[in-house]
């Protein structure tokens, strides 16, 4: 829970900078090429973050990376500060969350819907544009699946969540019944 929420302070802070500067969508690919350097590059991700290794070596091993690419100045002294700070491993996170503030900003904002059977896509356009004009932003809609919900759907937005599942609603219902209320 810790380095989430570290995660997305520096992704914040970053943001912040990117808003100010007018430069949001280029930190994001910026960070995203790094987060590209760590998956393609074997053992450059361990040799920045292992602590067997020593720290000025490693710290030399970002500076030399970091100077031989065409990274705005910002973006480099992002790096070498999450470096100086030991935050350098959180680097994927904070691309993640970093991606969803830059999206945000673009007005793009992620939604799940979970239903009990397959939806078709006219479902899900339907879905997905109702819940573009209930936002008033584009929608990116993940669609999943879970047998265990009955019937009905589940849908996130967000920290948002509206569950019209056939299970919720009997959970619900038995709660009621051992209260002994009236349905």
């Amino acid at each position: 829970m810790k380095n989430l929420a570290v995660s997305r302070r520096y992704a914040k802070a970053l943001i912040l900078i990117g808003q100010e500067d007018d430069q949001a969508e280029l930190y994001n690919e910026e960070l995203a090429a790094m987060v590209d350097l760590f998956d393609t590059q074997e053992g450059f991700e361990e040799a920045l973050t292992n602590p067997l290794y020593n720290k000025n070596d490693r710290k030399k091993v970002l500076e030399a990376v970091v100077n031989a690419t065409d990274l705005s100045v910002v973006m480099k002294s992002f790096l070498m500060l999450l470096f100086d700070k030991g935050r350098i491993k959180f680097l994927r996170d904070i691309a993640a969350y970093y991606k969803d503030l830059a999206d945000e900003l673009k007005g793009i904002v992620k939604a799940s819907i979970t239903s009990a059977t397959q939806l078709s896509s006219e479902a899900v356009e339907k879905i997905r544009d109702a819940l573009s004009r209930k936002v008033g932003k584009t929608i990116v809609l993940k669609v999943e699946q879970d047998p265990s919900l009955i019937g009905g759907v589940v849908t996130k937005i967000g920290d948002l969540v509206l569950d019209g599942s056939v299970r919720t609603q009997l959970i619900n219902m038995r709660e009621t019944l051992k209260k002994g209320e009236s349905v």
